[in-house]
Order: C-alpha cells, then structure tokens, then sequence
C-alpha cells in the first residue's frame, strides 16, 4: 500500500518548509527542538556536522528528502501486519512520519478497535498540547474513521 496523495499533501502542510528566506528553505528547530529542514526532513548526525545544508535547500530538494523520508515510514507501517483501509493506513503513515515506529506501536498496542481513542492522546511536545497536533490527530481520526478502501 501506499500513502495516497491526500496523505502526503497534508503531511507536508503540518510539517511546512516554513522557513523559506525568498531564496532557500533553511533549517529551523522542530517542536522538540531537532533540527529540521524542508517537510519534516530531521537531520541526521552526518548531515549537522557536514553542514550539508548550511545553504538551505530549494523545493525540489525539499520534495526529494520527502520521498526518501516517507518511503521507510511506509514500509514499517506495511510491516505491521495489518488489515488497513486507505484512511486507516494514511492516518497511521501520518502518525508514524509524525511520531516515530515506537510510538505508533505504543498506540497500537492498546488494540485496533480504540485507535480513534488512542490517536488524539498524542498532542503533545515538550509537554505541551501543540494546536497544530490537536489539529493534525483531528485529521487523522478522520481518515481512520472514514469508509475509504
């Protein structure tokens, strides 16, 4: 299975390329403070000591870590085993890219029947709600929710 275009759209919108400077996305701190550039593309030990991307990126390299982030959550979503709807599988594809393979087990682990209980747990950064999660846990109830094959 793979994440539908709605999924990815949205994935990029929370995630944002929110630091454009007119010429180039740079790299910021995520709400846990990781460096982060482009959608959501959180940089690896390599990639901060090389300053790799020092300079920024522009978008169409933006969109190609994208890709190449967003492939691996899909196989460890696929991975799981489990029966999934288009929704259900978007919204986990979202969680996972968002939270991580641990944390999406952790919320899994509590049953399949309670994921739309489970999925709005997770608002939280730095111990905070975040409204962006509020909204983006919201979104995800709804493709878990939805009648989609």
């Amino acid at each position: 299975m793979q994440a539908s275009d709605t999924c990815l759209t949205a994935i990029k919108g929370w995630e944002g390329c929110a630091k454009w400077d007119g010429t180039a996305f740079r790299i910021y701190p995520d709400l846990n403070n990781y460096p982060t550039i482009g959608w959501g593309h959180k940089l690896i030990h390599n990639e901060i000591v090389t300053g790799i991307f020092s300079s920024g990126i522009a978008q169409a390299q933006a969109d190609v870590l994208f890709l190449s982030d967003i492939a691996p959550v899909e196989s460890q979503v696929d991975a799981l085993g489990l029966t999934l709807t288009q929704g259900q599988y978007d919204a986990l594809v979202s969680f996972n890219f968002n939270l991580g393979i641990n944390d999406t087990k952790i919320m899994l682990s509590h049953g399949i029947a309670v994921v739309p209980q489970q999925i709005p747990r997770w608002i939280y950064a730095a111990g905070v709600v975040q409204p962006g999660l509020v909204t983006r846990r919201e979104t995800e109830v709804s493709w878990w929710q939805s009648q989609e094959v």
